[in-house]
This record gives C-alpha cells, sequence and structure tokens, in this order.
C-alpha cells in the first residue's frame, strides 16, 4: 500500500471514532437535560440545577482537555494537522459563536430591530471572504500562526513583531468580552458574585486549552458546539410552536414582526407612554441642573437621604424600610468625582429612554428617518444607512482577518479540506444565525402581549432574579406612578435577552438552565481560541521566532502555557471593571483585525510586489487610524484615557465601525510604500507564487496537500 493510500485509510478510520464518540457524547447530553427534567418534576431546587449544568459541563470539557494534553508543537499548535473538514467546521462555529453571537446578537436585532441585522449580514459575509481569499492560501503556507505568514512572506521581524502586536490587540479586547460572559452565566447559575464567578470560571478556560493547546481545543470546541446549538435552538422552536404552532421560526417569525409592527404603532401614540417620556426628560433636566454644580448638589442630596433615614428611625419605621434608606444612602456617589460620572450616565441614559417605544427604533422599520421627509429626516435616513454599510464592511473585513479564526485552518489534513472546511463553518453558523432575528421578533412579541399593563406587584419572578445579577441589564420603574408597567419603564440589556428567554416564555427552569450551559460553552470556546492565539504569538513568534531560535520545543511548550496562564489573570482582572455592552467591545476588535491584517493577508497572498516596507508601514497605519478614531470617539475610552475634547465625528461613521478608515488606510500605504521602496527578494516572490498558484509545491509540502 502506498503512503498515501495509507494516510488517507488511517484518516478515515480516524473520522469513523469521531463520529461513533461525538454521537454517544449528544446522546449522553440528551438523556442528562431529560434527567434534571425529571428531577425539576421531583423539586429538586432550581440552584442545584443549575449547578449541576455547570459542574457537568465544565468537567466534560476539561477531561477532554486533560484527555489531549500533548508536547508535541504540531499536535499544540495545529492539532497534528488531521481535523476533518466537518469537525473543523463545527469547532470553528465554536470558535466564532462568542458569548457576543450566543448572548448578544439576538439581544441587539432586539433593540436595534433592522439596524441589528448588520451583524448577521457581516459575519456571514465574512465567511465567503475568508473562503475565497485567504483560508485556503494560508493552508498552503503550512506555518502555525498568522505572524509566522506575515514573517516568512515579508522577510525579516518587523512585520511580524506588528502582527504580533495586532494579535494580541484585537484578541485581547475580544477575550474580555468572553469571560464578562462567563462571569455573567456563572453569577445567574451558581448565584456568586460576578467577580468570583469570573475567577471560579478561569479554572474551566485553562483546563480545556493549557494542556494539549489546539489538539485540546479542536475536540473541546466541537464538544461545545453540541452544547450551545441544542441550547439556542429549543427555546427559540419552542416559542415558535406556543405563538404560532410551527416549530420553524424562521420561516414564520414575519408575522409575528407584523404583530410586534402593530402594537408599537399603537404604543406610540399612547398617552400614558407619553406620561413616561415626560419623567424621564425630567429626570434628564434635574441631572443636568445638579451637573452644573457637582460638590453642593451631592451635598444636598447627602443632607436629604440622611433625613429621611432619620425621619424612619424617629417613626420606629418597619425593618424593610430602614434598609432601603440606608442602601439609598449608602448608593450615593463617594466624591464629586464620581458623582460626576454617574449623573452624566443617568443623564445620557434618560435622554436615550425619553423617546416613543423607550428610545428603540421601530422593529420593522429599515433605517431611522425617512428618505422622503424633510431634511433633518433625511439627514437622519442617511447616516443611519451609512452607518449600517460601514458596519457590515467591518465584520466582514474583520472576520476574514481574525487571528483565532484565520489558525484553525491550518489544522485541516489538505488544502481541499480547509475550503471545506469554511463551507461546514458557515453552515453550523448559518444555523444560530438565521435563528437570532426570529427569536428577537418571537422575544419581543411575547413580551409586548404578556407583561404590558401588569400591575408592578404581580410582575413575573425572573424580573426581580436578573435585577439582582445587574441592575444595569435589567430594571423596571413606575415612572409615571399608575401602578402598571408601561413599555417605556422597562429596561431590558442586550445581553440578557437569549438568557432570560427561557423564562420569558414561560419554560421549565431546566430550559433555562441548559440555555445558561449553551452561553457558556460558548464564551469558553472563544475564550480558549483567543487565549490559545495571544500566548503561541507570544511564545512561538515573539520569543521563539525572534528572541531565542534555540529553544528546545519542550521549553517552547512550557511557555506558552505559562504566558496563557498571565494573560488569562490580566484578561479576567480588567473583565473585574464590567466593560461596556459586549457586542461593541466584540465589534471593536473586529474593526482593529480588519484594519490591521486584511490588507496585508490579501496583498501578500495576490500582489508579489508587496514588500517588507509596505506591509509594515500599512498595518501600523491602519492599526493607527483605526485606534486613534475609536480613542477619540467612543465614550468609554474617551473616559479611560481622558480625552475630553468634543467628539467630531467623520462622516457620521459611529466608532464602533472605526475599520472602515483604517482598512483603505491600509490598502493604499502598503500599495504605495511597496512601490516607492526596494521590490521583494527573490525568495520572497518566489514564496508568494507557491502560496498563490495551485501547482506550485511549497517547501516540504507534500503534493498530497494540494488536493
Amino acid at each position: 500500500m502506498t503512503a498515501p493510500a495509507s494516510r488517507a485509510g488511517a484518516q478515515r478510520r480516524f473520522e469513523r471514532r469521531l463520529d461513533r464518540r461525538f454521537g454517544l457524547y449528544l446522546l449522553a447530553f440528551v438523556l442528562f437535560v431529560l434527567a434534571m427534567a425529571a428531577f425539576e418534576r421531583l423539586g429538586l431546587s432550581r440552584r442545584l440545577i443549575g449547578v449541576s449544568f455547570l459542574l457537568a459541563t465544565i468537567l466534560v470539557y476539561a477531561a477532554i482537555g486533560m484527555a489531549c494534553r500533548t508536547a508535541d508543537p504540531v499536535e499544540y499548535y495545529v492539532a497534528g494537522r488531521r481535523v476533518p473538514a466537518m469537525y473543523n467546521g463545527m469547532a470553528t462555529g465554536a470558535d466564532w459563536m462568542s458569548a457576543a453571537s450566543f448572548i448578544g446578537l439576538a439581544g441587539m436585532v432586539y433593540l436595534g430591530g433592522y439596524g441589528g441585522l448588520a451583524f448577521v449580514l457581516g459575519w456571514s459575509g465574512g465567511y465567503c471572504v475568508l473562503a475565497l481569499f485567504v483560508a485556503p492560501y494560508l493552508r498552503r503556507f503550512g506555518r502555525f500562526t498568522i505572524p509566522d505568514f506575515l514573517g516568512e512572506r515579508y522577510g525579516g521581524h518587523l512585520p511580524r513583531a506588528i502582527g504580533v502586536f495586532g494579535a494580541i490587540v484585537c484578541s485581547f479586547a475580544y477575550v474580555v468580552a468572553q469571560i464578562y460572559g462567563v462571569g455573567l452565566i456563572t453569577t445567574r447559575l451558581s448565584g456568586l458574585p460576578f467577580e468570583i464567578g469570573v475567577f471560579a470560571a478561569l479554572g474551566s478556560i485553562l483546563l480545556c486549552s493549557f494542556l494539549g493547546g489546539m489538539r485540546a481545543v479542536t475536540w473541546t470546541q466541537v464538544a461545545q458546539y453540541i452544547v450551545l446549538i441544542v441550547a439556542y435552538m429549543v427555546p427559540v422552536v419552542w416559542l415558535s410552536v406556543k405563538q404560532t404552532g410551527v416549530p420553524l421560526p424562521q420561516a414564520v417569525y414575519g408575522q409575528q414582526l407584523q404583530k410586534v409592527d402593530a402594537i408599537e404603532r399603537r404604543l406610540i401614540s399612547d398617552p400614558r407612554e407619553h406620561e413616561v417620556i415626560a419623567a424621564l426628560r425630567t429626570r434628564a433636566a434635574e441631572l443636568d441642573k445638579s451637573l452644573h454644580n457637582v460638590p453642593a448638589a451631592l451635598a444636598a442630596e447627602r443632607a436629604a437621604a440622611r433625613r429621611r433615614l432619620d425621619a424612619l428611625v424617629a417613626a420606629d419605621a418597619p425593618m424593610p424600610q430602614l434598609q432601603q434608606a440606608n442602601r439609598a444612602l449608602a448608593a450615593l456617589p463617594k466624591d464629586s468625582a464620581e458623582a460626576q460620572r454617574m449623573w452624566s450616565a443617568a443623564k445620557a441614559a434618560s435622554q436615550a429612554r425619553a423617546a416613543p417605544l423607550g428610545g428603540m427604533p421601530p422593529m420593522a422599520q429599515a433605517f431611522a428617518g425617512d428618505p422622503q421627509g424633510d431634511a433633518a429626516a433625511r439627514e437622519r435616513f442617511d447616516d443611519s444607512r451609512r452607518n449600517f454599510l460601514a458596519l457590515v464592511f467591518c465584520l466582514m473585513m474583520g472576520t476574514a482577518a481574525l487571528p483565532h479564526i484565520l489558525v484553525r485552518y491550518y489544522t485541516t489534513p489538505t488544502v481541499r479540506e480547509a475550503r471545506t472546511s469554511v463551507a461546514w463553518s458557515l453552515f453550523f453558523i448559518a444555523l444560530l444565525y438565521l435563528s437570532a432575528p426570529a427569536l428577537a421578533v418571537l422575544v419581543k412579541y411575547e413580551l409586548l402581549s404578556t407583561l404590558l399593563d401588569t400591575p408592578f406587584d404581580r410582575l413575573p419572578a425572573w424580573i426581580a432574579a436578573w435585577s439582582k445579577v445587574d441592575p444595569a441589564l435589567l430594571s423596571v420603574e413606575d415612572l409615571n406612578h399608575d401602578g402598571v408597567l408601561q413599555w417605556g419603564e422597562l429596561r431590558l440589556g442586550a445581553d440578557i435577552i437569549v438568557l432570560a428567554t427561557p423564562e420569558i416564555a414561560g419554560l421549565p427552569y431546566v430550559v433555562s438552565a441548559m440555555v445558561a450551559a449553551g452561553g457558556l460553552a460558548a464564551a469558553l470556546s472563544t475564550a480558549d481560541g483567543l487565549l490559545l492565539t495571544i500566548s503561541n504569538s507570544l511564545g512561538h513568534d515573539l520569543y521563539y521566532k525572534m528572541i531565542d531560535p534555540q529553544v528546545s520545543t519542550s521549553q517552547r511548550v512550557t511557555l506558552t502555557k505559562a504566558l496563557m496562564l498571565l494573560v488569562t489573570l490580566a484578561a479576567a482582572a480588567v473583565t473585574a471593571q464590567k466593560p461596556p455592552d459586549l457586542l461593541v467591545l466584540v465589534a471593536a476588535a473586529f474593526s482593529i483585525a480588519a484594519a490591521t491584517f486584511f490588507p496585508a493577508l490579501v496583498l501578500g497572498i495576490f500582489w508579489a510586489r508587496a514588500n517588507r516596507a509596505g506591509a509594515a508601514l500599512g498595518m501600523l497605519a491602519g492599526l493607527g487610524v483605526t485606534s486613534y478614531y475609536m480613542a477619540t470617539t467612543d465614550p468609554w475610552l474617551r473616559g479611560l484615557i481622558g480625552v475630553e475634547s468634543p467628539i467630531r465625528l467623520w462622516w457620521g461613521i459611529q466608532p464602533i465601525s472605526a475599520g472602515v478608515f483604517g482598512v483603505p488606510a491600509g490598502f493604499a500605504t502598503i500599495v504605495i510604500a511597496s512601490l516607492l521602496s526596494k521590490a521583494p527578494s527573490a525568495a520572497q516572490d518566489d514564496l508568494a507564487h507557491r502560496i498563490r498558484y495551485p501547482a506550485a509545491v511549497l517547501p516540504g509540502e507534500p503534493a498530497a496537500a494540494l488536493r
């Protein structure tokens, strides 16, 4: 038997073993869920059900990670290059289906309506760009990391060093969002404080990737994908059946959207909703007045709170009232600087909500404004459409350039498998992405049809439960003092729409625990891939390739593991500060990845004249323009670095889409700098030719890998 035939036979046997093992894993997961449902009916507490889901799934992932431990660099960095296309697509789907996708995507559509579909279009379209222009060629290159490609293709340490820096920046921003999601879900399932939940979940992240690298991460991600897709689909199908009688939410949610639109039109003219709007405007005006003299206003607030507490004590008021007055006094800002921050944020929130539908756009409206209206309406329409297209562009380019996604296509046996793997990735991702808009519409209809006009003392228990997790995620307040809930009095954050869906729909708690486990799987799978990317960039690209090329294989892998531990702890420390919205933070990572890597990768593959100077300057230009725009226009970043100048948007583009300026800057700089500087060496020109053309064989690459 020839060597290629022997390898093919071994690969088929390997795939059959995978089919059996993951088939049994799926069966075991279904039986576990059914057992938990039976225990719930027998009276098992919600706390124990949640902890059972949390521990069972984490232990399974940790067991897979420990079973796949290795010190072989090929296994550790690229899983031995033998992951079949379908399983690599499934692992990529889990790697991709971050906490932002699982937790935040449906929430963004819920809050932003049509505008939220930019994420669906951008991320899905990005995989088409990835399949056509990047993934197969990187697999033919056949190394370990994206900085590897930049260093080899362009020559010298400078492009590699910039690649390492860019990979760390975008991956770190992304991983903070994942650990935030892990902390949020762990808190909901276990009842631990958020900060403790974050650090408690880190053990599972490290166990999944610390010992086995990409080998462990790959098979853990396949297991995590099975959990997350089952957990996501069950509630949305259940809601669809409950509301329409049809178990295909993707096909029928249009009719529910029409019902949502009809209710929203009625609410826009509802006098009680206008009372809520007036109350919010009054609150914003009072906060604005306080901000004119913060020290005096803070002193007056403290004196008033102290008087209320003293009056209750003097009247021998009930203990709950005394405790509430004490909490109100303790919640006041500690100093003028904190008061300035808190009141400014509260004023902005009140102003944003002081509009019809609680400040949310009508769900069926494509863009804000009116192209046939007055000048102001036309300007709002153009601005909304421009930002929609800019965000789609950034997400597409970022998808095709994220280092932790691109490295997955180094793990397939052949170039053909890499291309097929992209198709499988798109299929597995589409299962969730086509369901997210349906889930958003079904949840909004459920809330509009069941919560409106409910007395505050009869609101469902899930509202109080989620308010305790984080009041910023969910809050209700009787602003017009009529004793019943209006739409403008309910504030829901994007990050809990999916996690709260089972409770909103009145499903058994076991489904809520399963959805939380799915969100945990999504966050853990992406966090594993991101942490591995960062540690590999530091250990392999920075230390081994640039500092000490003589380091032994075992020392290199050990160093990478140690760096992973340090990066994980640093990311957890940042996450404990509760950064802003998950989806916004993730989208920033996409802009950075798009501007830093996409021009250098595409031109490095398709334009042999691109050289070291062009690539280095182009990556710096893309990263610099994007970072500058975000730092000067994003409120959270401005506050973080102390920028006080007025915000000036370029053509009205929001900071989430900063990459729309960085990507063209990167392309233009690479082209101009390459043409004005020395042409690439013959070796680099030959490498570019071999990567691009299928007939060429790279050094050390078997001809079978081209098929």
